[in-house]
């Protein structure tokens, strides 16, 4: 996967994907029909230890990237630093639009299965953001740095494996937040369907979505 010259063109692909991603994290949070995995599981660190969503997402990024310094054994410096700017952008982004979206009195009056639907379309939007930006691969989140890291360093490319791999973690986090507070929130229809399909349509965006943007300047 040789590098490419930054351009115009990946900056536009990596903006469009942050703010995909944002966009549908935020619509999960605040449809609270389910999140995505790692997400719900900052939500119910949030709620277990009475702190913003924010803050908890900053922290859960910074642990990650550990993680990913502890895998390729390596500490590059200039990675890690794109990777905190990432998370913090993301995390404000996240943190402003699920309380925009939740004030909005369209939400609450859909139907069930239409918020259903909202749902499912934001984990649509999460895969096509992290497909772009993982694509472009120059600033990306701690947690999709490292899923791209275990993807094509033990899964053989595999999307749907690397993600199903990553998200172990965060389901145990759930399960000690639970034990905790004896409640569970972000957790419904939506985090099973990111569970089984996430991974999966980031590599259908991967084949179908601009497909002439290509993986490239990979280095685990």
């Amino acid at each position: 996967m040789a590098p490419q010259r930054f351009n115009g063109r990946l900056i536009f692909f990596f903006i469009l994907g942050l703010i995909l991603n944002a966009s549908g994290n935020a619509l999960t949070v605040a449809l609270n029909l389910g999140s995505p995995v790692w997400t719900a599981a900052c939500v119910n660190v949030a709620h277990a230890l009475h702190i913003s969503l924010g803050i908890i997402m900053i922290y859960w990024g910074a642990a990650l990237v550990i993680a990913t310094i502890l895998i390729t054994r390596k500490i590059q410096g200039w990675r890690t630093v794109k990777n905190v700017v990432f998370m913090v952008l993301f995390a404000v982004l996240v943190n402003w639009l699920s309380k925009w979206f939740e004030q909005t009195p369209l939400m609450m009056m859909l139907p069930g299965f239409v918020r259903i639907f909202l749902d499912f379309g934001g984990i649509g939007l999460i895969a096509a953001g992290v497909s772009l930006y993982q694509r472009v691969n120059w600033m990306l989140h701690p947690c999709d740095d490292l899923m791209q890291i275990v993807r094509f360093k033990f899964f053989d490319g595999s999307a749907n494996r690397a993600m199903l791999a990553v998200y172990l973690p965060a389901v145990l986090i759930m399960v000690l937040c639970v034990w905790d507070t004896h409640h569970l929130w972000a957790v419904n229809i939506g985090t099973i369907f990111a569970l089984l399909f996430q991974g999966w349509l980031i590599g259908v965006a991967d084949r179908r979505l601009f497909r002439q943007l290509k993986h490239h300047g990979f280095d685990a």
